[in-house]
Formats: C-alpha cells, sequence, structure tokens
C-alpha cells in the first residue's frame, strides 16, 4: 500500500531562534526529533533576506538528514547565489520558489508565463541539473493550466502546488470545490507527464483531510502548523498524529 509522504517544514524554529539570536532552539535538533517520528523528509527555505534559515543550518540539517538515512528538500529563490548553494551542498530535493522582500511567507506560485522570470527558473534548473545531477528540482506554482503546461518545458521532476488559497477558504468556511477541482485537472496533466505532484503551504490537520480524500498529491510539505501546534502538545507527538491521519488514505495505483 502506498501513502503520500510528509516533509516537515521547520523554518519557524529557527524563526523562533532568529527573535533572540541565540543558539537555541536548534534547527538541527528539529530535524532529528521529526525524522525520528517518521517525517519523510526535512524542508527548510533558505531566503535571500535569511529572516530564519540560515546558511550554517543547510550543511547540519543535511547532515541530520544523512544520518537518519531521509532527503533534505532546500527551498529557494532562482537566484545565482541560491543556485550555487545547492551546487554546492546538492540536496535530494530542491524547490524553486518566489521570494519578495515585504512578504511575511511565501505568497503564490512562481510566474513562469513571464518570459523573463521562464528564462530565469529555467536556467537556474539546467544549471543544478549540470553540477548536481542527482538532485531532483520541484517548481512551486499555482495549480493553473496554462502554467503547469509551461513548467513541462523546463528541466525539473515535480510541481509543488501552492495551497495557500485554499487553505485560508478552508480556514474561513468557503466553499472549496473549486480548488479541489483544479488540483484534480493539475494532476492530470502533470502525471500523464510522469512529473512528481506536490502541494504544500497554509494547510493544517483539518485542511489536509480534503486533499487526503482526493488522494491526487504524493506529497505534502507542512510546516507553520506543524511548530505552531508542537508548542502545546510537542513536536514528536504532533507529526505522530499527522502521520497517522495520512495513513487512513492510501493512494490509488
Amino acid at each position: 500500500m502506498k501513502y503520500a509522504r510528509l516533509g516537515v517544514n521547520i523554518d519557524h524554529v529557527a524563526t523562533l531562534r532568529q527573535q533572540r539570536g541565540e543558539y537555541y532552539p536548534e534547527v538541527m535538533r528539529a530535524a532529528e526529533v521529526s525524522l525520528a517520528t517518521g517525517a519523510h523528509q526535512i524542508t527548510i527555505h533558505l531566503r535571500e533576506d535569511r529572516r530564519h534559515i540560515q546558511d550554517h543550518d543547510v550543511p547540519t540539517v543535511h547532515d541530520m538528514c544523512r544520518k537518519m538515512g531521509r532527503p533534505l528538500n532546500l527551498e529557494m529563490g532562482a537566484s545565482d547565489e541560491m543556485v550555487k548553494i545547492a551546487i554546492k551542498q546538492k540536496p535530494e530535493w530542491v524547490c524553486l520558489v518566489p521570494e519578495k522582500r515585504e512578504e511575511r511567507t511565501t505568497e503564490g506560485g512562481l510566474d513562469v508565463i513571464d518570459q523573463k522570470n521562464y528564462e530565469r527558473v529555467k536556467k537556474a534548473c539546467e544549471d543544478i541539473k549540470a553540477l548536481s545531477p542527482d538532485t531532483k528540482i520541484s517548481l512551486f506554482v499555482e495549480a493553473d493550466e496554462v502554467t503547469l503546461k509551461r513548467c513541462l518545458s523546463i528541466k525539473a521532476d515535480a510541481v509543488e502546488i501552492h495551497t495557500g488559497d485554499y487553505a485560508k477558504d478552508f480556514l474561513n468556511k468557503k466553499d472549496v470545490t473549486s480548488h479541489l477541482v483544479r488540483y484534480r485537472e493539475g494532476a492530470t496533466i502533470m502525471k500523464r507527464e510522469g512529473w512528481g505532484y506536490h502541494a504544500g503551504h497554509g494547510l493544517t490537520f483539518e485542511s489536509l483531510v480534503p486533499l487526503l480524500e482526493e488522494k491526487q498529491f504524493e506529497e505534502y510539505n507542512i510546516g507553520h502548523w506543524i511548530i505552531a501546534e508542537s508548542v502545546f502538545i510537542g513536536l514528536g507527538h504532533v507529526i505522530k498524529e499527522m502521520l497517522t491521519l495520512i495513513n487512513k488514505y492510501p493512494l490509488e495505483g
């Protein structure tokens, strides 16, 4: 039986650390606890402004992932600086995301329709693949037909669908049917070409359920809710609960 994978994003452990400029809470320890509890991978986002994850976190977290036999998913902008870091570190996965300095968190998916942005993303993927051929790449995008078909012309392995708008509508008790339909249609486009189909952003224990029922996504990357909930019941316990939920919904095929 095949089940969806859970990637635990530990950025906001670093957010708490950076608030005081201390060495604690340790990001590497969060990775260790998450993986020991059963998380399938660790996700960290090294932002241009270094607001949470720092450069030194990348190799230390990656070392922990290697020790535990699990992949590191490095989220990053498609800049020359970040491409060089990815090539040097050679994570198992890179997820290219858009970045704006003024945003609170990543807002929306990559714009691959704009030709300039498309060329920048395309070049970043080609450079990473050329010098770190074992690194797989996902593109963080909206579940839009034109966008997804455009992604297929880029040298990558998967898309991660931005679920932020869905998550907000779910939280506000709005009808999410249109989101689910678009995710279903997106899965058809990407899977028939052999691409991975992942999801992430804004998801909680409750909003994850309709997506699991759809059985379209093979991987979920969840961070803010997990870290927030762990304040009350502990990181390991939250991850166990989420994995138990995921394992109630085997994927088809």
